[in-house]
């Protein structure tokens, strides 16, 4: 055999030498992509509301330790409820009773129609959604963010204590959809929720 097939061959396995280790690479790359090392991923998977919306917190609301979250969505929507700071969380047996009926209206009875949301009723942040009791006590909600009421969670009728076990989640107590000048100023007077977790000392 010549000296030039011999050369030839050589650098042929060389190519393929290479080749081959770049596709084991390559394979490699796409599996670290397709399935993270275990060690770093997170020992709690983010939930929806996490990943979805950003968390604020409405502190001292109207009264001391009245404590309110928004969630704000992507889309401008915000959802409503209790902090777990809230005062009617300390009470002796938690939350027992939800009344929509606060105002001059039954928040619970309001039907919203549409794309364009018709029959919203435009509430000031300070207008009360509803009235939770508690054993000794009872506390008024309030819209934390100047918008339009889309909706109130009325499974709280009938299971108030879904405020005592997932009020991050089923037991949210309303959604608003307030204009984005609104959400602005409402934006500023909120905090964020790494600055919750120092003022109020919770996980």
């Amino acid at each position: 055999m010549s000296t030039i097939n011999k050369d030839h061959i050589v650098d042929e396995s060389n190519r393929s030498e290479t080749k081959l280790v770049e596709e084991e690479e390559e394979e490699e790359d796409l599996q670290k992509l397709l399935v993270p090392d275990v060690q770093n991923l997170p020992l709690i998977p983010p939930s929806a509301v996490e990943t979805n919306f950003a968390t604020y917190f409405a502190l001292d609301f109207m009264k001391p330790a009245h404590d309110q979250y928004v969630y704000r969505h992507a889309n401008g929507l915000c959802v409503i409820g209790l902090a777990p700071s809230h005062v009617a969380f300390k009470d002796e047996g938690g939350i027992t009773a939800v009344d929509f009926n606060v105002g001059k209206s039954d928040r619970s009875g309001m039907k919203v129609t549409g794309k364009r949301k018709k029959n919203a009723q435009h509430f000031e942040s300070n207008t009360a959604l509803c009235k939770i009791s508690t054993k000794n006590d009872s506390y008024i909600v309030r819209c934390c963010v100047k918008g339009s009421l889309l909706e109130v969670n009325q499974q709280l009728i009938k299971q108030p204590e879904l405020l005592n076990v997932s009020a991050y989640r089923e037991g949210y107590i309303a959604i608003i959809m307030p204009k984005p000048a609104d959400w602005l100023k409402v934006k500023a007077s909120l905090v964020s929720l790494q600055e919750y977790k120092k003022l109020r000392e919770v996980n």
